[in-house]
């Protein structure tokens, strides 16, 4: 492996008659309008993001047949597997994209090609980090989480099948990643769609058994999950490899240190923001759990719809990554901008409708995976509390997407930082005052009014372009 002594430079803008010898897929990402360009990049990425989402859901619904122990298990475990897809796809993952597109906008192809095999590179060694980790700590993780008995024997199960398999996730996100940096979010989409197709049938026969199928109970799902994982890496491979992206495998010159800071200096820090979102989401678990295994349930089953809002919002961040890294690598700083604020506008107005609608319409949503009291109070009472403020996690999140293709994450990280001290100081001190689980759910509201109003702080003041740290 090459080492430099110092990272790379920013490399200067493309020139303006280079544009024309640019890929199509990237012209369209300098010159087309932002609004039109968003949204016909976003339909399929917010419908690949929504089928991933759509396995779990089904998968937690099917896992709710089997019993509500089952139920808190898998809750225990979904923030860690959150977790792991967060960072994979969002994280790592947004320092990919981000990394191809500023490749690509200030024409330096050849690099974007070699980032392909460093991509890949850390996925391995990220996908093995968590399957050591969790295989080896899940046991210690889900107690401290409040799991017990039952409860900690169903999650232990579950996660073990899915971590053992963590690689396959990291892989089948960072190809996804390279694909979607180069402007061509249809492909991932195709991908995702088709196994899921698939997938989602083979997920309750191997929960029950149905057929030729073992009845696996809450590792059914598992298996099925990791099933689609290794199937769509294997076709988004050979997409890439067949020459028909826009970047290729390149292994000439080998592995350079300089290609990996590209892709860490953004992906390393979103991958701590992403860690803060799931510590956020693992501690409320942890207070709520102090009121049993019902608001265990409860909770989890109602966070899942905020879980949910993040592939949504994904969905957009993914081509504003693409979007704003592409025009910054060319200078093109105002479309950068701009494009900022109209994708972080509509992903805002998005969950904002689906917050409402949660609030005033609870019941819905739980109970598609619950029908047990206590759990249904706890998911209505989280929904009546947060649901409202739904609209500034998007704002923050679309922001935080399009601040990761700038290349400038300093501001999402003390804003995420802020919300978590919030989430977690906040809950503890109303479980001492006695106002249960109702003062944590408040605490997590105000948490998410600091990330969203802090993130847009930054970005109308210019804070990508003063701060050259992040």
């Amino acid at each position: 492996m090459n080492v430099a002594a110092k990272p790379p430079p920013e490399a200067a803008p493309a020139p303006a008659g280079d544009a024309v010898a640019m890929n199509p897929r990237t012209r369209t990402l300098l010159e087309a309008p932002i609004a039109q360009t968003v949204v016909r990049l976003a339909w399929p990425n917010i419908l690949v993001m929504m089928t991933q989402a759509s396995m779990g859901l089904i998968e937690t619904y099917f896992v709710g047949r089997l019993g509500t122990d089952a139920l808190a298990g898998v809750s225990l475990v979904f923030p860690a597997v959150m977790l792991m897809q967060m960072m994979s796809a969002g994280g790592i993952g947004g320092g990919i994209a981000s990394a191809i597109a500023r490749a690509l906008g200030s024409g330096r192809t050849k690099d974007a090609d070699a980032l392909v095999l460093h991509a890949l590179a850390i996925a391995v060694v990220f996908g093995v980090a968590f399957t050591v980790a969790l295989l080896t700590g899940g046991p210690w993780l889900y107690a401290v989480m409040g799991g017990s008995g039952a409860t900690l024997g169903a999650a232990l199960t579950y996660s073990n099948v899915v971590f053992a398999g963590a690689i396959l996730v990291w892989i089948f996100n960072s190809l996804a990643n390279v694909i979607r940096g180069t402007g061509n979010m249809t492909v991932p989409a195709a991908v995702a769609c088709t196994g899921v197709a698939v997938v989602v049938p083979l997920s309750p026969c191997l929960i029950f058994g149905v057929g030729p199928f073992p009845a696996l109970g809450v590792a059914g799902g598992a298996v099925a999950m990791l099933v689609f994982y290794a199937a769509g890496s294997v076709v988004m491979a050979g997409y890439i490899r067949a020459g028909r992206a826009v970047v290729r495998f390149r292994i000439a010159g080998g592995l350079r240190w300089p290609l990996f800071y590209d892709i860490l200096k953004v992906g390393a820090v979103a991958a701590v923001i992403t860690v803060q979102t799931n510590l956020t989401i693992a501690i409320a678990t942890g207070l709520v759990g102090q009121s049993g295994g019902a608001a265990i349930a409860g909770y989890g089953t109602g966070s899942r719809l905020e879980y949910l809002l993040i592939p949504l919002v994904f969905g957009l961040g993914a081509p504003m990554i693409a979007l704003v890294g592409t025009n910054i690598g060319a200078g093109r700083r105002e479309r950068a901008v701009r494009a900022a604020w109209i994708g972080a506008g509509i992903a805002a107005a998005l969950c904002e409708v689906i917050g409402l609608a949660a609030c005033g319409f609870p019941a819905a949503w739980l109970s598609l995976f619950a029908s047990d009291p206590g759990t249904l109070d706890a998911g209505t009472l989280y929904f009546h509390r947060v649901g409202p403020v739904y609209g500034l996690f998007g704002l923050g999140m679309g922001l935080y997407f399009a601040a990761q293709g700038a290349g400038h994450l300093l501001w999402p990280l003390i804003a995420n930082m802020v919300r978590l001290v919030i989430a977690a100081a906040g809950g503890v001190i109303a479980l001492r005052l006695g106002a249960g689980v109702s003062g944590v759910f408040v605490a997590l509201a105000a948490a998410l009014v600091a990330f969203g109003t802090i993130n847009a702080a930054a970005v109308a003041s210019g804070a990508w372009f003063k701060d050259k740290s992040s």
